[in-house]
């Protein structure tokens, strides 16, 4: 073999020693591309198991998460604050309906299973609803000290930056959790604006829109930031205080809203108990199905109602 055959021969085991060598490295930063991303997911959903702990049903995780259901599940579930996955919860939730189903099928009529499977299903999201509203409400709460801790941390030459570090670290949760995702979002390199502004959409509340405005526009244009922080930590203090007392005076109308549907579970209840297989009997005609439909119906028009008229945006 001549020279010029085992320089080629030569030149091309070379080059195939670095395809294969930049094929490997390719597939491992994809690896670690697609790591990073699951970490960062399960810690934005709050669903990152502590250590030592195995997560159930992670198959159902795994297949739920490439989904629009799963996506919008993990969606809300990162509002809530909870420690569970979306794979968990849909598990859950169906164990739940199947329950129910079952149940109100043995003590009601068979026509109330799948009543009770929706209801099962609305009570699933209602829980979501207010697991959120009440980490929104805890938040609110906090603000006041989260703007007097900027206004101190600014007013001592800190940047922004550093002043949500600071109060990322100082504050309890449910505000403590909240802007430490905010800071790594920063540390990643989001922008100030779109980082608040996630955060604004994950706890919508005025007093905190009007706290992420006066960040945002502080952060572009600059200007007295400490005077802003100050004339609003003064405000949130009040508004506090009114939102406390609102929630006092309307206690009583969402316990009504509560006791009106329960009645009615209560009455069939009752009358199925006092005449065995009478709401079987009931249900047995289209027109005794419709009349029960219309009834809950009325029932859960009746909750809605309560509960919108007990409801004062403050």
């Amino acid at each position: 073999m001549d020279t010029t055959a085992q320089l080629a021969l030569g030149a091309f085991l070379l080059a195939g020693v670095l395809a294969v060598a930049a094929v490997m490295a390719f597939a491992s930063g994809r690896a670690q591309q697609k790591a990073l991303i699951e970490r960062l997911a399960a810690e934005a959903a709050g669903d990152e198991a502590p250590p030592g702990r195995r997560r159930p049903f992670t198959g159902v995780d795994k297949r739920l998460r490439r989904t629009r259901l799963g996506r919008f599940v993990q969606l809300r579930l990162a509002a809530t604050g909870l420690d569970i996955t979306p794979g968990e919860f849909t598990v859950y939730v169906v164990a739940l309906v199947a329950g129910l189903w079952l149940l109100a099928s043995a003590a009601l009529a068979p026509f109330f299973g799948p009543l009770a499977g929706i209801v099962g299903v609305v009570a699933a999201g209602a829980f979501l609803s207010h697991q959120r509203q009440r980490r929104t409400e805890d938040f609110i709460s906090q603000l006041p000290e989260l703007s007097r801790i900027l206004a101190n941390a600014t007013s001592a030459g800190l940047a922004l930056r550093t002043a949500l570090s600071m109060a990322a670290e100082e504050l309890d949760a449910p505000a403590g959790d909240e802007l430490t995702l905010v800071t790594n979002q920063l540390a990643v390199g989001r922008s100030v604006d779109d980082a608040l502004g996630e955060l604004a959409e994950r706890l919508p509340s005025r007093e905190l829109v009007v706290l992420v405005t006066t960040l945002v526009l502080a952060n572009r244009a600059g200007g007295t930031l400490v005077a802003s922080l100050r004339n609003l930590t003064e405000t949130l203090e009040e508004r506090k205080e009114t939102r406390r007392e609102v929630r006092t005076m309307l206690a009583e109308v969402n316990a009504t809203a509560f006791t009106v549907p329960v009645l009615g579970l209560g009455a069939m209840l009752m009358m199925n108990a006092m005449m065995p297989g009478a709401l079987a009997r009931v249900t047995g005609s289209a027109l005794g199905q419709i009349a029960i439909i219309v009834a809950v119906g009325l029932f859960a028009t009746g909750f809605f109602v309560i509960r919108r008229l007990g409801k004062i945006e403050v």
